[in-house]
C-alpha cells in the first residue's frame, strides 16, 4: 500500500552483494547451458535474472511510519501494522546493540523485521495490554530517522 506522505519508508533491498550473486547464479545458468545451445543459454539468463531481480524486490519488506487506512499514524515493518500509539520507548540500535537484541537479549515474543543486510535498527516498545509482543525489533538502514519518525508520529498521536 503506497504512502505518499509517509514520515518515513525504507524498502529493504539487499546490497550489492545481493544483486551481484543474483548476477552471478544467472552468468552460471548461461554458461551451463552454452554446451547446450548458445541462444538457448543468452535467454535463459536473461530470465533468471529478470525473475531474481522481481523476487529480490518483491520478497524486500517495507518499513515505514505514515498514516494507515484510518488516517491515524502507524509503523509497518513488513507485513504487520501496529499504530504509533501504542509505541513507547524507541532504542536506536547499531550493529553491535542489534547483534545483542537477536542473540543473548532476544525475547522470544518479540516481532522482528530481520534483513542481514541492514546491520541496525530499533527497538521499540509495545504499550498494549492486549498484545502479548513486548516489543518490535526492525532492521533499517538509517536507524536514527526511523526512532525519529515513530517519536514524531507517536507524540503527535498522544497529543
Amino acid at each position: 500500500m503506497p504512502q505518499p506522505d509517509a514520515a518515513y519508508r525504507e524498502r529493504l533491498l539487499p546490497g550489492p552483494g545481493g544483486w551481484s550473486a543474483a548476477l552471478a547464479f544467472a552468468v552460471i545458468l548461461g554458461i551451463a547451458l552454452w554446451p547446450v545451445d548458445e541462444v538457448l543459454s543468452y535467454v535463459t539468463a536473461g530470465i533468471a535474472l529478470v525473475v531474481l531481480v522481481v523476487l529480490l524486490w518483491w520478497t524486500s519488506p517495507v518499513v515505514s511510519v505514515g498514516p494507515g487506512t484510518d488516517g491515524t499514524p502507524h509503523l509497518r515493518a513488513g507485513r504487520a501494522v501496529i499504530p504509533t500509539s501504542l509505541l513507547r520507548d524507541v532504542t536506536v540500535l547499531d550493529r553491535e546493540a542489534m547483534t545483542h537484541e537477536l542473540g543473548p537479549g532476544l525475547d522470544a515474543r518479540a516481532y522482528v523485521c530481520l534483513r542481514a543486510w541492514a546491520r541496525t535498527g530499533v527497538r521499540v516498545e509495545v504499550d498494549d495490554p492486549a498484545d502479548p509482543t513486548p516489543y518490535w525489533l526492525v532492521s533499517t538502514r538509517d536507524a536514527p530517522a526511523l526512532a525519529a519518525a515513530i517519536t514524531s508520529t507517536a507524540r503527535s498521536a498522544s497529543a
